[in-house]
């Protein structure tokens, strides 16, 4: 039997698993295919958004899987070109129908956007679709401290979750820092940077080697162990099974803290700063 994926409890009162698995660029039958895969190897929280373009292949994906709506805990995001209020409960709406579903467990604004400054009339937007039922919890995506004060400063309202860039080679510890002062999860996307490049890095494998595991999931125990939600991504339905496998094992002080020196402030991915970034 799988071991079940441990939960926390975010600031509204809502318990979500600690791994969860990303659809991002999974389409189609293929797609589909992948995402009910995952579920039926234990993952019960899935995150997608309107810009991924796949919000009816996941909703495709949990029909497949026979497993009960209620079991499962689904993410999406708003993006930046329907920050202003009527767009933004619009597209709320467009993201549940593409899905087929009634509600949402969790939606995120997806980017801040601050050249638009919009991003107050989204969260109202967020604030009221919760009251109506449509979203269980509600939060943001990428936002730097400052959005987040003002959204508390004009609405009084605290996003549950911030999930944002954050791998061994950008931890984002003063974010976190933050976060935690302010009872706000934190959540990686991309947690395991380009598995392509930092699995060939030698002090995770080294890392690796000592524990008999793989560096991915050496990577999503740092992750575990630091505080992080992740969402990991793989359409192999084994690579599926070990993202999860991380709970037998523990990152001793020494690994943690060699882990830690492998960031850096230039670590982003794409070099998309929240500051300066714009989605549409």
């Amino acid at each position: 039997m799988q071991e079940v994926i441990p939960t926390r409890t975010l600031r509204d009162g809502l318990d979500i698993p600690v791994i969860g698995f990303g659809t991002g660029g999974l389409k189609g039958m293929d797609g589909a295919q992948a995402i009910t895969s995952a579920i039926h190897n234990g993952y019960r929280l899935l995150d997608t958004a309107y810009n991924y373009e796949n919000e009816g292949t996941v909703g495709a994906a949990i029909k497949q899987s026979n497993i009960s709506r209620t079991e499962l805990l689904i993410t999406s995001k708003l993006p930046g070109r329907f920050h202003g209020y009527d767009d933004a409960v619009h597209a709320i709406q467009e993201s549940l129908f593409r899905a087929d579903l009634d509600y949402f467990d969790l939606y995120l604004i997806h980017w801040p956007n601050p050249k638009q400054d919009k991003f107050i009339g989204a969260w109202q937007a967020l604030i009221d679709a919760k009251k109506w039922g449509l979203i269980r919890s509600i939060g943001v995506s990428n936002f730097l401290p400052e959005h987040i004060e003002r959204l508390e400063k004009e609405t009084g309202v605290l996003p549950s979750i911030n999930q944002i860039e954050l791998h061994p080679f950008f931890n984002q510890a003063d974010q976190r820092q933050w976060h935690e002062e302010h009872d706000i999860a934190t959540e990686a996307w991309s947690p395991l940077y380009r598995a392509q490049d930092i699995t060939n890095n030698s002090v995770l494998q080294q890392i690796a080697d000592k524990y008999q595991k793989s560096v991915g999931q050496v990577i999503l125990r740092w992750h575990y162990q630091i505080g992080t939600i992740t969402i990991p991504k793989s359409t192999s339905p084994q690579r599926q099974i070990d993202n999860r496998s991380i709970f037998d094992f523990a990152l001793d002080y020494e690994d943690m803290e060699a882990i830690a020196e492998l960031s850096s402030d230039n670590g982003r991915i794409n070099d998309q700063d929240p500051a300066v970034y714009e989605e549409f």
